[in-house]
């Protein structure tokens, strides 16, 4: 086969650089010259997580507004009639500043505007705050450019986000930034453009109010698509790399491709647009180390681990965030940074995307693919037993111990798992379904493609896990026996489709103590 000619860019999110070095660039300028070229508003604010190109977006911006023609050169705004006239462009990106004090956070935050406008030839002056220096800036720079100028803000919610383990921080820095973008509307008259990217939408953070034209496109169908991949887009412009992949993987295309879209693919972003897309540093990373195997790659850019502390320890047990009730759509919007949602922390984390919606009911949501079911089912474990080394030591080898045969070790650090979970302090009781919620978890964090509930013709099996071409059945009882819980696998049948495809089986019955919420009983048997 044919080497892939056109490299794949991973660690840049730098529109310009992409070009002059010849990396893939997934072509969006159809979607941003509607944007640019929109006769009804000027002012947008886009919110998706982390990991789907939002500054590869206004990098991309910044060039069609420096009017870099050369640089858009095949691309769809190029054939258009867009004009790419040159404007000044205030460039600003929040992410990483130093929020461990507020004092810390000033100091950086200044530093950080201070460089932005130094780009634009703009001298900071010291003895002024920040919210004076924007508001100089803009009417400097528009007054020497015909009136007009740029404005184009990156992650403008990170310093707010990075603190919300502590809310009095978290309204503190948000008060600061306040006197920063309240500059934008007393400049509204000079600006040409304004575009803000963000993972969470902070509704009283002061730009939202001040801004009564500012359209908010987080929801909005006519740009569902502006981020992330289509499985079109992916054939077009990373045809030969998947193909090449396949081949190391000892694939059929089709059933690589089925298999790449259970990893990667399953965000949707707009109630009225049903298409998914796959995250593009994930696609990035598989297809640049092309490994004969899928793995989840979620975590290796890191956690939102601000919002991740919002998560409480029993939060595994008392919720299934795969089978989510349906939520309303103020749940996209973070107002009181003291009561925050979960739903709305992973929602904005990129944990939950939405899968449903109906207009009288709301917003179903889930996990979009299994890159981040593994990642957040371990998360989830990591918070549940608040990262007990012997619970995370018995969670890291109980998939190896089931995958090798060793069901007596599966089973030793099955009981040691549970034994430090944190049942007890609030319920005298728990339901079996909170059992089985952490043994899904625990399979599925070990990569094991995990059905909890799976439908057959006689019932339901509490859990079906199939790994390296084994399918285990699993039956939870609480104050009953492994014995009947495995007489109930048999009796109704639960392994038969698998068997019938030719996968070996293997039943488990796993017995719970009402009392003592321990692992009181396991017994494992082949299907023969």
């Amino acid at each position: 086969m044919q080497e892939p000619q056109n490299d794949i860019a991973l660690n840049t999110f730098d529109f310009r650089e992409m070009r002059r070095n010849g990396a893939i660039y997934v072509d969006k300028t159809e979607w941003l010259y509607r944007l640019v070229r929109n006769p009804n508003s000027k002012f947008f604010f886009l919110s998706r997580p982390r990991r789907f190109g939002k500054s590869l977006m206004i990098s991309t911006l910044k060039s069609i507004f420096q009017g870099d023609r050369a640089l858009f050169e095949g691309l769809a705004i190029s054939k258009t009639d867009y004009p790419f006239k040159s404007y000044p462009v205030l460039h600003f990106s929040f992410a990483g500043l130093d929020v461990s004090t507020i004092e810390v956070f000033e100091e950086s935050f200044a530093k950080r505007v201070a460089n932005a406008l130094a780009e634009v030839g703009y001298a900071y002056d010291p003895t002024s705050g920040v919210g004076s220096n924007f508001y100089a800036a803009i009417r400097s720079l528009a007054k020497a450019a015909d009136g007009q100028v740029v404005v184009l803000i990156d992650e403008y919610d990170a310093p707010v986000s990075h603190a919300l383990d502590d809310p009095d921080k978290a309204e503190a820095i948000r008060d600061r930034m306040a006197t920063f973008y309240c500059q934008l509307k007393e400049n509204v008259g000079v600006i040409r453009f304004l575009m803000m990217t963000g993972v969470t939408k902070f509704t009283h953070l002061s730009v939202f109010s001040a801004l009564n034209n500012l359209v908010d496109l987080t929801l909005d169908p006519s740009v569902a698509l502006l981020l992330g991949y289509t499985d079109e887009e992916l054939e077009q412009y990373f045809g030969a790399h998947l193909r090449a992949h396949a081949e190391t993987m000892g694939l059929k295309y089709e059933d690589y491709r089925a298999a790449l879209r259970r990893w990667y693919n399953g965000y949707r972003f707009s109630p009225d647009c049903e298409k998914t897309v796959y995250n593009p540093v994930a696609i990035a990373r598989a297809l640049i180390a092309k490994k004969r195997y899928f793995e989840s790659t979620w975590s290796e850019t890191g956690h939102a681990s601000a919002l991740m502390r919002y998560l409480e320890r029993e939060s595994l047990v008392r919720q299934d965030y795969e089978r989510l009730p349906p939520v309303p759509k103020r749940i996209f919007d973070s107002y009181d940074l003291r009561n925050l949602r979960p739903e709305t922390i992973l929602y904005q984390a990129g944990y939950l995307t939405i899968k449903d919606f109906a207009p009288l009911i709301g917003y179903t949501l889930g996990v979009p693919d299994e890159d981040v079911r593994q990642d957040l089912n371990a998360l989830l474990l990591l918070r549940a037993t608040d990262a007990d080394p012997q619970a995370e030591d018995a969670r890291d080898t109980l998939c190896p111990a089931l995958l090798s045969g060793d069901f007596p070790a599966f089973v030793e650090r099955l009981r040691a798992f549970y034994a430090h979970l944190p049942y007890g302090p609030k319920e005298g009781a728990v339901h079996e379904a909170a059992y089985q919620r952490v043994l899904y978890a625990l399979l599925s964090a070990g990569g094991l493609r995990v059905i909890a509930e799976d439908r057959q013709a006689q019932g339901r099996a509490d859990l079906v896990a199939e790994g390296l071409g084994q399918v285990y059945v699993f039956e939870l009882k609480v104050g009953g026996s492994a014995d009947e819980a495995l007489a109930q696998i048999r009796a109704k049948g639960y392994a038969e489709p698998y068997r019938a495809k030719g996968q070996a089986c293997h039943l488990i019955g796993l017995a719970f103590d009402p009392a003592t919420h321990a692992l009181a009983d396991a017994k494992t048997e082949p299907l023969l």
